[in-house]
Order: C-alpha cells, then sequence, then structure tokens
C-alpha cells in the first residue's frame, strides 16, 4: 500500500486531496460495505462522495452495463442512441419542468457549467448570484461561482459573482433570527443587492450545500428568492448533484423543499444516478436549453453504456422506494446522532434530512471550527470500521455522512455505534 501511495504521489498533483494519514486503496464493494487491498471491510457511509446512491455492486446496474458493453459502448452525440432518449424521456418527466429538454454530461462540475453557459446566453448577461459556503465543481466557471474558500483556487473568473445569504441557517449575522425573520432578511439582502447591479442570468444553489457541510436554509427561502427573481426575469439554477434522487428523503429532488413558486428554470444532476458510472446532466425548459446558436455535442456525454447503468438504477431506486427508505432509516439515525452529540460538548449541531447528515465540531465552549477534531474523528471512524466524509466552509468543520439509500436500520444502528465511539475517543 505504502508503494501505491509513493507511486501516486509522484505521477499526480499535490492538490489532490486523499482521505486518512495512511491513504487505503478500495478494491471491492457489495452492499452498503467496499473491503481495502488488505482484505479489511468497512460500512460505507459516504458511497464515493454521495454517488453510490443505491448500493455497491447492484446486480440490476451491473448486469445492464455488461449487456450494454456487449453491444456497444460508445458512439458519441452525433448518432441516435436509444439509452440515451429512454433515460431523457425519465429524466424530464421526473424533473417537474414543463417542455423540458435534458443534455447529459459526464460530470456535475460539466453540468453546472452547461447550466452557467445556458443561463448566461439566454439572458445576455455574465452576472451570476450564488450562495455563500457554496460549491459548484472545479470547472473554471463552476469555481468563479462557488463561495467556499477551500474550494476556489483562484479569483480570476469569466463571470461576475455576486453572494447572497441564506445557505447557512446557523451561522451568519441572521443566524440569531426565527425562521420567517431568517427569510424575510435574506430576501431583503437579495434585493439589495440587486438593486446595486445590472440583472444578473441566474441564481445558482444548492438546496443543501454539499461541500459545505450539508447546511440549509428554511424549507420556502428559494421560493421567497424566485419570487424577486421572477420580477427581474431572473432564471433560477438548481444544482441537484449531490440532492438529487431522493437522498433528503422528504422530496425527490432538494428543491421541492421550496415548491410554492413551482420548478427552478435549471435543474443540474449528476453522482447518484449512475451509482458509480459517470452520468452528469441538465434538464431546463426549450426555451432555455434550445437558446444557443451554434452547434455543440458531447463526446463522452450519454453514452450508451452508462445510460443503461442510469437507467437501470434509476429503476432499481423507484421501484423499490429508496426515497421511503432514506425518509425512514435517515430519521432514525439522525435522532440517534443527536442523541449522541448532546452529551459531548464539541458537537455544535447535527443537521440534515434523510440520508444526508452532518455533523459540526467545535472546539468546546466555543463556536470555533475545529480541523484536528475533524482529522480525529475521520481517522478513528475508519479504524473502527466506518467510512465517513467530511466538509465545511472556511470557519466549519463537519463530518458528512451519505450511506447508499438501501441502508438498513441494523447497519445504521452499527455505524452510529463506530460513530459515538470515534467521537467519543476524540472529546
Amino acid at each position: 500500500m505504502n508503494d501505491l501511495y509513493s507511486r501516486h504521489r509522484r505521477v499526480l498533483p499535490d492538490w489532490l486531496a486523499l482521505y486518512y494519514d495512511d491513504p487505503i486503496e478500495i478494491t471491492h464493494g457489495e452492499g452498503r460495505h467496499v473491503w481495502d487491498s488488505s482484505g479489511r471491510r468497512y460500512l460505507d457511509f459516504f458511497g464515493g462522495i454521495l454517488t453510490t446512491l443505491t448500493a455497491h455492486a447492484l446486480p440490476e446496474v451491473t448486469k445492464a452495463v455488461s449487456e450494454q458493453a456487449g453491444r456497444i459502448i460508445h458512439s458519441s452525440t452525433l448518432y441516435l442512441n436509444r439509452p440515451m432518449v429512454e433515460l431523457a424521456e425519465r429524466i424530464a418527466q421526473l424533473s417537474g419542468i414543463p417542455d423540458a429538454r435534458v443534455f447529459f454530461t459526464t460530470s456535475g462540475t460539466e453540468a453546472n457549467d452547461t447550466a452557467l453557459l445556458l443561463a448566461t446566453t439566454h439572458r445576455r448577461s455574465n452576472t451570476v448570484l450564488a450562495m455563500r459556503n457554496s460549491y459548484h465543481g472545479r470547472s473554471f466557471s463552476a469555481i468563479g461561482v462557488t463561495g467556499n474558500r477551500g474550494w476556489s483556487p483562484t479569483s480570476l473568473s469569466p463571470l461576475q459573482t455576486l453572494y447572497v445569504h441564506g445557505g447557512v441557517r446557523t451561522r451568519g449575522p441572521f443566524a440569531g433570527l426565527d425562521d420567517r425573520a431568517f427569510t424575510d432578511a435574506c430576501v431583503a439582502d437579495l434585493k439589495d443587492v440587486l438593486g446595486h447591479t445590472r440583472p444578473p442570468a441566474a441564481l445558482i444553489a444548492e438546496p443543501v450545500q454539499g461541500v459545505g457541510g450539508f447546511t440549509s436554509p428554511p424549507d420556502g427561502l428559494y421560493a421567497a428568492f424566485r419570487e424577486v427573481l421572477q420580477e427581474h426575469g431572473i432564471l433560477w439554477i438548481a444544482d441537484e448533484v449531490q440532492t438529487g434522487w431522493g437522498r433528503t428523503g422528504d422530496h425527490f429532488w432538494g428543491w421541492q423543499a421550496h415548491a410554492r413558486s413551482g420548478p427552478p428554470d435549471i435543474v443540474t444532476f449528476a453522482k447518484g444516478i449512475g451509482n458509480g458510472m459517470s452520468i452528469g446532466g441538465v434538464v431546463a425548459r426549450a426555451e432555455v436549453m434550445n437558446c444557443l446558436d451554434a452547434n455543440s455535442i458531447s463526446t463522452f456525454g450519454g453514452t450508451q453504456v452508462t445510460m443503461a447503468a442510469g437507467l437501470a438504477n434509476l429503476a432499481h431506486l423507484l421501484e423499490h422506494d429508496l426515497q421511503g427508505n432514506a425518509r425512514r432509516v435517515g430519521g432514525l439515525l439522525i435522532e440517534r446522532l443527536r442523541a449522541v452529540a448532546a452529551q459531548l460538548p464539541g458537537v455544535r449541531e447535527v443537521r440534515g434530512r434523510g440520508l444526508m447528515i452532518g455533523i459540526e465540531l467545535v472546539r468546546p465552549g466555543t463556536d470555533e471550527a475545529d480541523p484536528q477534531a475533524l482529522a480525529a474523528v475521520l481517522e478513528a471512524a475508519r479504524e473502527g470500521g466506518l467510512l465517513i466524509g467530511k466538509g465545511g466552509g472556511h470557519d466549519t468543520t463537519a463530518l458528512r455522512i451519505t450511506p447508499p439509500l438501501s441502508l438498513t436500520v441494523a447497519e445504521a444502528e452499527e455505524g452510529a455505534a463506530i460513530l459515538e465511539r470515534a467521537l467519543r475517543s476524540t472529546y
């Protein structure tokens, strides 16, 4: 293993993050478990950064990939592609967007990049509204609308980005307000920003901020924003790369917690739909999607083999009501973790919904981030046989918990017990 780590460091970038002091190689998985190269088994509570949505080695997906690969893997978007059309039809119907069009990419970054291209072209403006503490990917334009300093290596951007309040409920100048007053204050802030600039193209927002530590506003905030945006003709882009496909339990899409004003103009997706295969995409109403006046293609977006995987994975997700399972098992897991947190001075908050759970850690007796404790808990959890993630903004540190949506009650209890021991060993 040390040899592989040495080889990794010799040929890959220094900024390519690895978890753990002694990084592990994951060699195979099944259900909610994975194994490393030494043969050790782990309960997976991170799913390849929210990507293994249903289960590792899901038979329906592996069968679909194998059968499609035996026919044809790839032909590009220059030719008709039956699996791509079939998956686009399913996603268009599920999106809630009227007269929807779907464009497939290979990642969430590329999906958000495409959404920004569509919005700025449609609106003839390169000004974009984004949320503080947000993350939208690693491309040049996606970094330009990312409001998280830890993931923004450059201030250069093709876009003029204006950041507004609302993505973080329990920190910032409005944290002490109740939900209604918090929403009103954020709307007032948005109106104030719009009074100082030419009309932006769009607001891009994650319904639950992923890399930011699973923070979110009160339900309805983006609906209130939408009413203001519509007065100015500004588009709403919902970044559902991490929140889509039922992960939050209560809703199939994260934006549906803010549904008073109807669906967004543009929805971006990726990660879980492919269950590990590289699928991203954009859904938009036809008027927006068709605004480009030049030719375009996607060499690898929508390949037959990835579309076959997406179709099989989506069918399994819906047929087995994994959204409902996320709501039920996730609710139990959150309550279990909150009971543990109440006894530990270093846990500031357990937040989230469904199987998208964040645990914010602080230095005991303060509201200050505690990156050392975060690293210690991550290591202790791995030693106990549990893989989890991490995130947060410049002043926060949070554990991220996102198991496959087929998680059982017994596995949730097992993971919670390991995490409790890891937290108690740190605090």
